[in-house]
């Protein structure tokens, strides 16, 4: 049957993030720090309104752009809270997650034979995207001396006459850094200088703890080049409900909704209720996750480096991103045996490229509780090892 698999397909990966999710639901007694997902429940007030749209029967298509009161919303939020400006019927798509928008983002640009390139440490589905469209990812690498902000020195050495798309992520995930505006000049620069087109993947925006996120687009001569993608599943706890969206000049927009509407035609109608729901009245209680992930990032990023795997503090997203290299193990080697040996389950830096070898992602989306124990036993388990 391999006969039939096609190459693109073959020539992707499994993701290495599930590789370990899976394997801690087989065992008892696991604290997983494996799955970037929110232990908190959807806000009350927007399941209700989901409940209710069901309840009264809208179950339907919507447009394919998603439906005009979100849109509008949204355009109204991303203005007041990130200084973006979008026009909510032409310049925006709303979709299934943003997993879903940035493989239509990436395929409405990107040829056979174009480099996009990929900052490391990321998200693993990004290289895989970008092979499934052809394209050939290039990874740059965000070093840990620079609290894993891309550098334009990094990005100036990967760029060549066949790249077209620099793919960001930031907060990141799974380093949680976070690009200042100066950053982003420098940024800007080359991008501009090099004609290249930048997808910005901004999931975590809400989620940051050293001031307000940046968006790139609102960076000078870089709107007019900038595909800016967002969602609702981290900050309100909405991971299930598959609600994205993407914004972009409208022409981009225009390639990237052809995509969207023969591949998926619309996001799901009761999703997008809710997600409208979250925007009007789900402020106070994404407020209140959010001081609390604070509180939970400072509690065992200190206990991280207490116990002597130096991690920096990340400034946004929920990961700590701690180095095991003074434990003499690899970061799958030391993935592999704290959760055969002590039930912890923590993905190795490696699935998310080479700039991540030698390190963890730690979610810390979890009770303090569990972050507790999971730290006792994490020093144990070192406690244990051959000096």
């Amino acid at each position: 049957m391999r006969n039939f698999i096609s190459k693109a397909a073959e020539a992707i990966p499994p993701s290495g993030i599930r590789k370990f999710f899976d394997l801690a639901l087989t065992m008892d007694d696991v604290i997983s720090l494996g799955v970037g997902e929110p232990d908190f429940t959807t806000p009350w007030n927007v399941c209700e309104a989901g409940i209710y749209s069901i309840e009264q029967g809208t179950t339907s298509y919507t447009s394919n752009r998603g439906l005009q009161e979100l849109r509008d919303s949204l355009s109204e939020y991303l203005k007041d809270h990130y200084g973006l400006h979008y026009d909510a019927d032409r310049e925006m798509v709303i979709t299934s997650g943003v997993s879903e928008a940035l493989d239509i983002a990436i395929r409405a640009v990107i040829d056979p034979g174009d480099e996009a390139l990929v900052t490391e440490p990321i998200y693993v589905s990004y290289a895989p995207c970008v092979t499934l469209a052809g394209g050939i990812p290039v990874p740059v690498p965000c070093r840990e001396k620079d609290q894993f902000r891309l550098m334009p020195d990094a990005l100036m050495e990967k760029i060549s006459r066949k790249s077209k798309v620099l793919i960001l992520n930031f907060p990141n995930n799974p380093t949680g850094a976070v690009m200042k505006r100066d950053d982003l000049k420098a940024i800007a620069d080359i991008v501009v200088d090099h004609d290249l087109l930048v997808i910005s993947d901004e999931v975590y925006a809400e989620l940051t703890y050293g001031g307000s996120h940046v968006a790139p687009a609102t960076i000078d001569g870089l709107w007019e080049r900038t595909i800016t993608l967002n969602g609702f599943s981290k900050a309100y706890a909405m991971t299930g409900w598959r609600i994205g969206y993407l914004c972009a000049p409208e022409p981009i927009c225009d390639a990237a909704l052809k995509i969207h509407q023969y591949v998926m035609l619309c996001a799901p109608v009761m999703g997008q209720i809710a997600a409208n729901a979250a925007i009007r009245n789900g402020e106070d209680e994404k407020d209140k996750m959010v001081r609390e992930y604070r509180v939970r990032r400072n509690l065992f990023v200190h206990d991280l480096n207490r116990i002597g795997l130096p991690c920096h503090v990340p400034e946004g997203a929920f990961y700590a991103f701690p180095s095991v290299t003074s434990t003499g193990l690899s970061d799958f080697e030391f993935a592999e045996q704290l959760l055969k040996e002590e039930r912890v389950a923590v993905v190795p830096g490696t699935v998310f490229g080479d700039a991540a070898k030698d390190h963890l992602r730690c979610a810390y989306a979890v009770s303090r509780k569990d972050l507790k124990e999971a730290v006792i036993r994490i020093e144990r388990f070192m406690s244990n090892l051959p000096n």
